[in-house]
């Protein structure tokens, strides 16, 4: 169980699908879903996808200027990584505040990953976390489970 100090305090690493894509979220201090916070599984996920091999080529999202004016490469990199893996990439909107549950897009692959390309063990473990609806430029973690 991930507590709500440690959401505060961290930034961690979730996953989420709508069925057909999956997304890499990270949550710069926020509120997790419940089927986040209540699991181990986060770690070993995350671990997982990051050892994964590029397939695509990344699109970051044309509006990122708007959302963090002052974006750097540095910044792009781990979206960048795992949109390239084909993951939908987001990042916390207003970084540290844990009440606001806003999400925006950085980054998403051309060719996305599906459940299928995955190992069935990590499948299982991202479908706990479900959207649904399309995977678009902004997530509210009201959508989920919480």
């Amino acid at each position: 169980m991930i507590s709500e100090i440690e959401q505060q305090t961290s930034d961690i690493d979730w996953f989420f699908t709508n069925g057909r894509h999956i997304a890499f979220v990270a949550s710069g201090g926020g509120k997790l879903p419940l089927s986040i916070s209540s699991s181990f599984d986060t770690s070993i996920i995350a671990a997982h996808c990051k050892m994964l091999y590029s397939v695509s080529t990344v699109v970051i999202n044309p509006n990122l200027n708007k959302i963090v004016p002052d974006f750097d490469e540095r910044y792009l990199a781990d979206f960048k990584e795992m949109a390239k893996k084909g993951f939908f990439a987001f990042d916390k909107t207003v970084l540290s505040n844990f009440s606001e549950l806003n999400y925006h897009l950085v980054a998403s692959p051309v060719i996305p990953l599906s459940l299928s390309d995955l190992e069935p063990d990590i499948a299982q473990m991202i479908m706990k976390t479900s959207f649904y609806g399309p995977v678009g430029d902004r997530i509210n973690i009201s959508d989920f489970d919480l």
